[in-house]
């Protein structure tokens, strides 16, 4: 297929970028824009029956050992047993608690945890708490739900999961069979 780039006159249709897969709509002929999920320049026109290119994920860069370091700080700092997503936002880390059975995820405002991004869908995944454990599902979202750097449907949650949803990184931290206080103390376990 032939490989667009910033700056040609697009037409009408569906654009997939090259980089991230992400699909930008044109209504009538335009300028292409910068891709919004990682602000690359090479599209290729979107085809139904193309292959399954937009499913090809990059890798993302790497977490500096700061953020890391950031996430491990925040785990520690929770004080109440409980199962929470641990993540940075608007350059600040975020601690949410699940608050019962279920957990929405995604740009809507009925989402527990919103993010405003349009690499994330409005409903992008659900944690739901099941016998076995939680269960994280991806809520048929565009860009996919990627658990420890493999794309899921659906899967049971380990403590320290890595789970990335559009550009966000989130740490799931499951606390409940600690007794309060000593999150701290199974840090320094591992």
């Amino acid at each position: 297929m032939e490989s667009l780039t910033s700056g040609t006159l697009a037409g009408t249709g569906s654009f997939r970028c090259e980089i991230c897969g992400h699909v930008v709509e044109m209504t009538t002929a335009d300028v292409l824009p910068p891709c919004p999920g990682c602000d690359g320049a090479s599209f290729t026109r979107a085809s139904l029956f193309a292959g399954t290119g937009r499913f090809k994920r990059t890798e993302p860069d790497a977490q500096t050992v700061s953020d890391v370091d950031a996430l491990d700080a925040a785990r520690a700092a929770i004080d109440s047993p409980g199962r929470y997503l641990i993540f940075h936002d608007s350059g600040e880390v975020r601690s949410v608690a699940m608050p019962g059975e279920s957990m929405r995820i995604g740009r809507s405002l009925s989402a527990h945890v919103r993010f405003e991004d349009p690499t994330v869908s409005r409903r992008h995944a659900v944690l739901v708490s099941e016998a076995d454990g939680i269960r994280l599902l991806d809520d048929r979202s565009l860009n996919g739900v990627f658990v420890n750097g493999e794309r899921i449907v659906s899967r049971v949650l380990a403590d320290g999961d890595e789970i990335v949803i559009g550009r966000y990184r989130l740490r799931f931290a499951d606390l409940s069979a600690l007794p309060a206080g000593s999150a701290g103390a199974a840090l320094a376990a591992e």
